[in-house]
């Protein structure tokens, strides 16, 4: 097996990139961290059999000027950079794991919550800018909230576990059946207009495709509880931003707490003028923990690709 490594991480976890290299002798590494345009990516993969990869994108012409590439190994921890069509018209298998980063990107979930509700971002920045000269004004705690969980996959059921201890009516809102699991941990299962209005704090954990691009609309952020705070840790273009500033800008949303963005990077993007927006640059699986799991799994996966299909998950 001939495999070429275009993720460029392994470099941080030497470890890692011994077994890899011993398990698959000449195994082709990458030395530099810049993203690959796709005749980079054709020239670096070129004659491997499989390439393990993180969030690269490719065209129809990628596969048929790669035509011994017959596995992708992700590293990632979303598929919404993959078509299945291509592959599946190349020949071409995959291998991807649910959920591999949901413990790191929970726990900046219910960090975010509680930063945005102290306003922390806030009161740290009037530190820095040499206000502290009075009183500063309140913030709130997450206790005796109502915090609805959009999305209760691998993450949100995560957020929902780390949740039990602080005192917080649980409600949440899937499209497939997630009551076992609210009977287990005392979450209220309720219809997505239900969470809209009753919810405290939303935290938004819904997978990048067809079906949630754009799902909050101006017209879904109207329906938010008045006052209520927005996390978002899933992905950019669910939210519309533009829609998102005017209701911060009005207060009528309190606060937002965004690790990602329709555009990344994201340095100009003018929701980070707003104060009442905390946001961090798409951190989510940033812990070593979480890379060495997603790396480990891209090397594992190698040898255990599946065939993707369209219109089933992850793909539906």
């Amino acid at each position: 097996m001939r495999v070429a490594v275009t993720i460029p991480y392994f470099d941080f976890f030497p470890e890692l990139k011994a077994e890899l290299a011993r398990r698959y002798p000449g195994a082709k590494f990458r030395t530099d961290r810049h993203r690959l345009s796709e005749d980079q990516f054709i020239e670096f993969a070129h004659g491997h059999d499989a390439a393990v990869i993180g969030i690269e994108n490719f065209s129809d012409r990628v596969f048929s000027a790669l035509p011994e590439l017959k596995t992708l190994s992700l590293c990632s921890a979303g598929v919404d950079h993959i078509d299945p069509t291509l592959l599946n018209k190349h020949g071409i298998r995959m291998w991807w794991a649910a959920g591999i980063n949901k413990t790191s990107v929970a726990e900046l979930t219910v960090c975010l919550m509680i930063l945005g509700l102290r306003r922390v971002h806030e009161f740290s920045s009037m530190l820095h800018r040499g206000e502290w000269k009075g009183p500063i004004g309140f913030g709130g705690d997450l206790r005796g909230r109502t915090v609805g969980i959009h999305g209760l996959g691998h993450i949100g059921k995560e957020v929902a576990k780390l949740l039990q201890p602080f005192g917080v009516k649980l409600i949440a809102c899937d499209r497939v059946d997630i009551s076992d699991f609210c009977r287990q941990y005392n979450i209220e299962s309720v219809s997505a207009d239900e969470l809209w209005a009753r919810s405290d704090v939303l935290t938004i954990h819904l997978p990048k495709n067809s079906t949630t691009i754009g799902m909050y609309t101006p017209e879904v952020l109207a329906k938010l509880k008045p006052g209520m705070m927005l996390v978002n840790c899933a992905r950019g273009m669910i939210v519309d931003e533009t829609a998102l500033a005017a209701e911060l800008q009005s207060g009528r949303i309190a606060a937002a707490c965004f690790d990602v963005f329709a555009i990344e990077p994201a340095n100009n993007n003018p929701l980070l003028k707003l104060p009442n927006l905390f946001a961090s640059p798409h951190i989510g699986a940033t812990t070593l923990e979480s890379w060495a799991a997603m790396l480990r799994s891209g090397m594992d996966g190698v040898e255990k690709p599946w065939e993707p299909q369209v219109g089933v998950y992850p793909f539906d």
